[in-house]
């Protein structure tokens, strides 16, 4: 195919939800609620919500007992990891399918294509009709020149539409919204952006990149400015993600107060998160303990570590940051992350991705 290259990106719609509604017709056009092991009494978050949740203000990582008081009549399921990953690898074996196009994964429900159209919309909606006929789920897709502006467009595309952003319209549409809309800008970064007088798109992208090393330092505030103009790379890269990390959280359903208790609910978090990196063969080189105390109190505590394999070594290294929990303050929450080696050939993250905390 000849043409102009563009960049898609294809979003699953309400994905999670719209599994198990798959598995479950009767659930359609009903609230449906999925988080933890589906039972709202116990400490969990909501993973997702579907749209007629949504209206009533559920959203991912609510707190599942604030989610079922907000929809007392909302349908409530536990997450199955597996039926998401067996949908997800169907939906990209879809996209792999089409010869013309380079896929990027960003995730279980959404990835970017590499295209060269005349028509990207059309192209557009012979996507969205190849995963619905596949799978029988829905998908948003945006259109831009670079990554940045395609993600961004997938938001005015939802639900199951498709919406375009170029370098032409990026601040008719976006400069007067706020910075945290943008992909990869939260509330804390806009926030601090805000402190310089920067809080829409359109004054990020019309600042001096320098002006925001001191806050942000020599790469990332840069960054942030390429982001408020929409920049950035406009090549879909299809080289295979590499982890640089794997992390475990463990929630309790009663807060831990004694020191052995938390003592073992350390080495589990550890035994687990062993089992993520033994799988890789790679050596890990950091540590992150992550400590919410009650009620929602939430502290981290990291450290660099010599290369090792060595799981004694590193459990060691786990439990020296351990030491510096509280004693007897209730904790309700830890996590740990561990940094792995990355390889020669891994891809360099360029554009914005989810994970880690």
């Amino acid at each position: 195919m000849s043409g102009i290259r563009w960049v898609l990106h294809v979003d699953l719609d309400q994905f999670i939800a719209a599994v198990e509604v798959l598995r479950r017709p009767e659930l359609a056009g009903k609230p449906v609620i999925v988080g933890g092991r589906g039972d709202p009494t116990e400490r969990a978050v909501v993973s997702t919500a579907s749209y007629e949740a949504r209206a009533f203000g559920v959203g991912s990582g609510m707190p599942l007992r604030i989610a079922a008081r907000k929809v007392p009549d909302a349908v409530i399921l536990p997450v199955d990891q597996e039926a998401y990953l067996e949908a997800s690898e169907t939906v990209m074996a879809t996209l792999r399918a089409r010869p013309d196009a380079t896929v990027q994964v960003l995730g279980w429900d959404e990835a970017f294509l590499g295209i060269e159209s005349e028509d990207p919309e059309a192209y557009a909606r012979r996507v969205q009709a190849s995963v619905l006929e596949r799978t029988q789920l829905h998908c948003s897709v945006g259109i831009g020149d670079t990554l940045v502006r395609a993600k961004v467009a997938t938001g005015f595309a939802k639900p199951s539409g498709v919406f375009r952003l170029t370098a032409g319209n990026w601040l008719d549409v976006m400069g007067s919204r706020p910075t945290k809309e943008l992909w990869g800008v939260g509330t804390k970064v806009s926030g601090r952006l805000a402190k310089h007088g920067i809080k829409t798109v359109a004054e990020l992208a019309a600042c001096d990149p320098e002006e925001l090393v001191p806050e942000f330092g020599p790469k990332m505030g840069p960054w942030y400015a390429q982001l408020g103009r929409g920049d950035g790379a406009s090549v879909v890269d299809d080289t295979p993600w590499v982890a640089r990390g794997h992390s475990r959280e463990i929630t309790f359903q009663h807060d831990l107060t004694d020191p052995a208790q938390v003592d073992d609910a350390v080495r589990e978090l550890t035994a687990r998160v062993l089992e993520d990196v033994v799988t890789e063969g790679r050596p890990v080189i950091g540590l992150t303990l992550k400590i919410r105390y009650a009620p929602f109190v939430t502290t981290t505590r990291a450290r660099k570590i010599p290369d090792t394999s060595d799981g004694n070594e590193i459990l060691a290294r786990v439990l020296d940051l351990a030491a510096e929990i509280e004693e007897g303050r209730p904790i309700r929450l830890l996590g740990l992350r561990a940094e792995m080696a990355m390889p020669d050939d891994a891809r360099k993250g360029h554009t914005p991705t989810r994970g880690g905390w």
